[in-house]
């Protein structure tokens, strides 16, 4: 019997990759973002290409009762998840003071409330079956600190990757994986959507990455049971970067090198 994978923020960028990877490895799939025009394009694609099941599950991960109602579909369809990946976000522009209050509510609730509540859904399954493969889709901003123009986002991350890892510990010996990912600048059609692409474009070519490699390290890294897998060596030394300069100076390098640039990572585009 073939696996089931669930991901979110699937109708773009990492997610579409993180379908397609699941997919090559023989995973059927479940797929929600808010766009049901791209999950049925997309399924049509993978199954066009593989030997896999797809139930695209269109739903907006702003609403506070979408994830458990998301649940109860997929039971109800008699489907067992067995690995998840939480890959639904993006980012609010502008400083914390300047926007409204709603915007920065419905960011928590889609970076951090339901992160926390699909684990919470589906890991006591995963346990009790004694298989289970859970990535969380982080940044390297989660590694940083917190940087003008997007002030709950490094926060976000951050909450992910503790989470990640303390569901890793949680789970030692249950059969289970828990993996946080932190991929950095990674090519998106946000940039074109988001009015980015002449900014993004200044930027160094070593430093990208496509989704594609992001979402198949991802795959590799969860399989192998790692709990934290920073995406790329350049972004690996800027991680270590975080953690061994002082605070002070890492805020003041951060603000600098994100000046103009704050919404061009991967990790912010997906509003799916």
């Amino acid at each position: 019997m073939k696996k089931t994978a669930f991901i979110t923020g699937a109708s773009a960028g990492i997610g579409n990759a993180f379908a397609e990877v699941f997919a090559q490895n023989g995973f059927n799939l479940v797929l929600t973002a808010r766009r049901e025009d791209r999950l049925r394009k997309l399924q049509k694609s993978i199954q066009d290409k593989f030997d896999v099941e797809v139930y695209p599950l269109p739903a907006d991960l702003h609403k506070v009762e979408a994830p458990q109602e998301l649940f109860d579909s997929i039971q109800s369809k008699g489907l067992q998840i067995d690995a998840l990946v939480n890959n639904a976000g993006y980012g609010v522009p502008g400083f914390f003071c300047n926007s409204a209050w709603k915007e920065q509510a419905d960011f928590i609730q889609v970076l951090i409330t339901s992160v926390a509540q699909f684990c919470h859904l589906f890991l006591p399954g995963m346990i009790e079956r004694g298989y289970g493969r859970i990535i969380n889709v982080s940044s390297l901003s989660g590694c940083l600190k917190g940087s003008p123009g997007y002030p709950l986002y490094s926060g976000a991350k951050s909450f992910v990757i503790q989470l990640s890892q303390t569901l890793f510990l949680e789970s030692e010996g249950t059969g289970v994986n828990v993996t946080a990912i932190c991929p950095g600048y990674t090519y998106s059609e946000f940039h074109d959507v988001n009015g980015m692409r002449e900014s993004v474009s200044k930027l160094p070519a070593y430093i990208w990455m496509d989704a594609e490699t992001v979402a198949r390290q991802g795959f590799e890294a969860v399989m192998k049971g790692e709990p934290l897998y920073v995406n790329g060596a350049i972004n690996r030394f800027f991680a270590l970067l975080g953690k061994l300069l002082p605070n002070k100076r890492v805020l003041r390098m951060v603000a600098k090198n994100t000046k103009g640039m704050q919404f061009s990572e991967a990790g912010i585009q997906d509003k799916s």
